[in-house]
């Protein structure tokens, strides 16, 4: 596999600008108390990747399975260790649907998702990271 180059470049000592290997443009800001934040912190990020990548994978997998997804999110609760590092020790996942989706083809996607397609979910796993899952199904608004 190609190696793939991303930077990360300091604005000012609280405020990184990280370019992707795509080029896609994040800020990183670890803003000084009081101070309006513009971006996401470091491990913030890694928690939103393990979000964003298990949705994709979820909504492809229930898009194959031709299920009408009218909403859909997922709420995380993420716990790090006391003191340095403080790595992340705990990741919750919590899936929230809304439509006429079955539960078996929910169930199904999200441990397809979790055991072979999620990169950031199984190497958070295998750092150590106690990551679970759970889900609800909301009815249709229509």
């Amino acid at each position: 596999m190609a190696v793939k180059k991303s930077t990360v470049v300091m604005e000012t000592p609280e405020l990184f600008k990280a370019t992707g290997y795509t080029g896609a443009v994040v800020p990183i800001h670890l803003p000084k108390e009081g101070d309006v934040r513009l971006g996401p912190g470091p491990m913030e990020m890694v928690v939103l990747a393990a979000g964003g990548c298990t949705m994709s994978d979820v909504v492809d997998i229930l898009k194959k399975q031709r299920e009408d997804i009218e909403a859909f999110r997922i709420e995380i609760e993420s716990e790090r260790a006391k003191g340095p590092p403080a790595v992340l020790t705990k990741v919750r996942l919590r899936y929230v649907f809304r439509g006429s989706i079955k539960e078996a083809h929910v169930k199904r996607a999200i441990a397809l998702s979790q055991e072979k397609y999620c990169s950031v979910s199984i190497m958070l796993k295998r750092a150590g990271v106690d990551v679970t899952t759970s889900y609800a199904i909301e009815p249709p608004a229509r």
